[in-house]
């Protein structure tokens, strides 16, 4: 009974929520979030400076974030090339001058909190006490609008807490400190003209722990004082906006934690940090343009290529009404094969010819879909929040995703080790496993980081099985097979680097599968041509292809203990317009390193495994296991032994670099393939749930940099502010709509674009070739490194 009611609720399921009305509902949603945002910004006020300045919340111990934008951790040498040949001037009380020291440490770490002055041959920041906002301070502020050389470029100042504690709190003095910053406010408003002025409301106090003359202190009083500093501030606004900023920011950070306070005034250092920081990244995020500080940044205009493709996806979506107009719907589109994603996509098999609006209609979506990528990560838009990883951000959504797979279990067509649906679900889980350690910020956490690293690895595992079991089966090394894998693989990352203006390394995970798969049809297409039909006439076809694989390990081998010859080759043009990142190659030596086994031994063991199923030494019959009782037993013990060992080994990694070194000679892939296919039971089923993510991991892969994560994979996009689940509920369905339609928009093309007649094929290639080589010299201005 509970069998059917299982079956017939996926049944109810699938039948209702299909993917294409999954798709329309996913663009309902986009079209209600863009005029959302878009009121929001324009209409409700507020920019991500102000956010930064004036809101936000605590993600964990010490860790602020802004409302609706990204807040950089600034470093040393990022401060002083900042504030190079620029005066800052703090001006207030003792707690103004805490967040002066707080934010010189920023500069220089080893500063002491003493004196009231950082100097050397290019930085100058000052300490100035004036406790009160009485005449000498508006003296001191109109000695700097008479004395233009003397002007400080940044002012920060508040003061309160001097007037309550010395006047024992009179709602007269209240009214005086009115009058007398309704004065300075003037002043405040003719520096700002020229240079950057903050006003500090003022911080909480702890009541309980205030001294008998601090007493008069009260969070009520200081309540009013924000409230006139405010009203004051705001009332003497110029052409309808005060230049003077309120950093109200390090207050709320200040409600949590004033507790903390060893005297009840002066905050710990860890809040008056989020101060000098939130300061910092306001005056500095417009001048260095940090990738993931996304508070108080403008952003550059479209580039000519970005307008380019604009205009390309825009005439596509012209002539497409057009034909539309004129009837012109002589054609069917293919049902999509059952590709794969990250190996390759086997061509469709239908015979139904594509009509002239196909590849138009195809374009046309394209364009939408990238017209939400840029929205996404290249125009001010939607929100993005910076990532902040707990245990808990990471497993329970694990612990989700696999239920979810265990619920949608299914009888396999074949149980052949490592067949098709198996090999879809393998990619999918560890796909998904790989999307939430992006969005969780995993990789801090060592014993994870090193986990996936074996994911990433069992990834290009897959690619030498695949591609060695086709070319080795198969014998097809045509042009036309070569064009399709490559176009399947490259097309989305292609029509990013223009979109996204971004590298081709910057898409890391392509350009290494690309490389892989050259590689793998060189090795194999050279002569002598060695296929599974040649091998079964002679034994000694079998040396021949070990040969070659030992071949393949030395060529690795030497360029992975040859790091300068390495650099030399990938360094030369037009090379290195694919592999370089910044202008180096380290980060495609980086990635190369990482995992250089991983494909040939996916190579070996379709070799052995091939050669083992065709002399029938394994039984792949339904139900029973691959080896004798023994056998079987044995190696299952090894295999959960060795994962048992590798964890402990991963767990007790001090550094990544540590990790990173030994990672390469280190593998438990064999070990998982031989639990998930030793029993028979295991090989009869198989998670149609994560099969289906594994058909489009390739797009899930890409998408993820842009439309589910932000700022090139740095933060989190934010597509319903203030509440984190509902957001990622949102902006995940969003995104899984996106990659599947980019899965069918890249089948349907690649049947236009890549002809089977050879002739035409060619002249294509020449074309695409030289387009292909325009792009990525014109792409090479902004960049960044992704995430682990």
């Amino acid at each position: 009974m509970a069998v059917l009611a299982y079956s017939l609720g996926k049944r109810e399921i699938n039948h209702h929520f299909t993917i294409r009305n999954a798709k329309l509902i996913a663009l309902v949603v986009v079209a209600s979030l863009l005029v959302f945002h878009t009121a929001s910004r324009y209409h409700g006020g507020g920019d991500s400076c102000e956010w930064l300045l004036s809101r936000g919340r605590y993600l964990g111990e010490n860790v602020w974030q802004p409302y609706g934008c990204m807040m950089h951790k600034y470093k040393s040498i990022e401060a002083k090339t900042c504030l190079a040949e620029k005066r800052v001037a703090f001006v207030g009380d003792s707690r103004i001058r805490q967040l002066f020291y707080s934010f010189i440490k920023i500069i220089d770490p080893e500063q002491r909190e003493d004196g009231n002055k950082v100097k050397n041959e290019k930085l100058c920041q000052d300490f100035l006490w004036y406790p009160e906002a009485n005449n000498s301070m508006k003296e001191r502020l109109i000695s700097w609008t008479h004395e233009s050389s003397a002007k400080p470029d940044v002012v920060i100042l508040g003061a309160a807490t001097w007037s309550i504690k010395l006047h024992s709190g009179s709602s007269e003095t209240l009214q005086q400190y009115k009058v007398n910053l309704t004065a300075i406010a003037v002043h405040l408003e003719r520096l700002a003209e020229r240079g950057e002025v903050y006003w500090v409301l003022q911080d909480p106090v702890n009541e309980e722990v205030l001294s008998e003359n601090r007493k008069m202190i009260t969070n009520q009083k200081l309540e009013l004082y924000n409230e006139a500093a405010a009203d004051v501030l705001n009332s003497s606004k110029r052409n309808g906006r005060s230049r003077v900023k309120l950093l109200a920011a390090s207050r709320q950070a200040a409600l949590e934690t004033i507790a903390q306070s060893d005297d009840g005034l002066h905050l710990p250092e860890s809040t008056r940090n989020v101060g000098a920081m939130v300061l910092m990244n306001s005056v500095c995020n417009k001048l260095l343009r940090p990738i993931d500080g996304s508070c108080c940044q403008t952003l550059p205009p479209p580039n000519l290529l970005q307008k380019m493709a604009a205009c390309f996806f825009l005439g596509s979506a012209l002539v497409f009404l057009v034909l539309h107009v004129l009837g012109n719907n002589r054609h069917r589109r293919p049902v999509p094969p059952d590709v794969e994603s990250l190996e390759e996509k086997k061509p469709a098999t239908a015979a139904v010819p594509f009509g002239p609006k196909a590849p138009f209609h195809a374009l046309c979506r394209m364009g939408v879909i990238m017209g939400y990528f840029y929205l996404c990560d290249r125009a001010d838009v939607f929100m993005k929040e910076q990532k902040f990883y707990t245990h808990s951000t990471f497993f329970i959504p694990l612990v989700y995703i696999f239920v979810l797979g265990v619920f949608y279990s299914e009888n396999s067509k074949e149980t052949k080790l490592l067949n098709r649906e198996q090999t879809d679900e393998w990619k999918g889980w560890m796909q998904l496993v790989i999307l939430i350690y992006h969005i969780s910020g995993a990789s801090a956490f060592i014993p994870v980081y090193m986990h996936v690293r074996v994911l990433v690895a069992a990834y290009l595992f897959q690619t030498g099985y695949g591609h060695f079991s086709f070319f080795w089966l198969k014998g097809d090394f045509g042009l036309y097979r070569v064009c399709q894998v490559l176009f399947r693989l490259n097309f989305l990352v292609l029509v990013l680097c223009v979109v996204m203006d971004r590298p081709y390394q910057f898409y890391y995970f392509v350009p290494l599968v690309t490389f892989w798969f050259v590689v793998i049809y060189a090795m194999l297409a050279m002569w002598p041509q060695i296929l599974q039909k040649k091998a079964n006439s002679s034994g000694i076809w079998h040396l021949g292809v070990l040969a070659k694989l030992l071949g393949l390990l030395m060529f690795i081998c030497f360029f992975a203990f040859s790091q300068g010859f390495f650099a030399s080759i990938f360094s030369m043009w037009p090379i290195s317009n694919l592999f370089e990142l910044n202008g180096s190659i380290n980060e495609w030596w980086f990635r190369w390193k990482l995992d250089r086994f991983a494909v040939i031994h996916g190579m070996l063991f379709a070799f052995i495994y091939l050669v083992l199923q065709k002399r029938q030494v394994l039984s792949e019959s339904k139900g029973e296991a691959l080896f004798s009782g023994r056998i079987s037993n044995l190696l299952l013990f090894l295999s959960i032994f060795s994962f048992i060992i590798y964890s402990i080994w991963a767990s007790s990694c001090k550094t990544k670099t540590e990790c990173n070194e030994m990672h390469p000679y280190i593998s438990v892939i064999l070990a998982f393939i031989l639990i998930r296919n030793i029993p028979g039971y295991a090989r009869s089923i198989y998670s149609s749930f994560f099969a289906w993510f594994g058909k489009i991991s390739l797009e899930l892969f890409i998408c993820q940099y842009h439309i589910w994560l932000a700022a090139d994979t740095k933060g989190i996009l934010v597509l319903i502010p203030g509440n984190p689940s509902l957001n990622i509920m949102v902006s995940t369905f969003i995104f899984v709509c996106v990659a599947h339609e980019i899965s069918l928009i890249t089948n349907d093309l690649a049947q236009v674009v890549i002809p089977k007649d050879s002739v035409a094929l060619l002249k294509r290639l020449g074309a695409v070739g030289l387009l292909s080589l325009v792009v990525l010299l014109l792409t090479r201005g902004s960049q960044s490194t992704p995430g682990d």
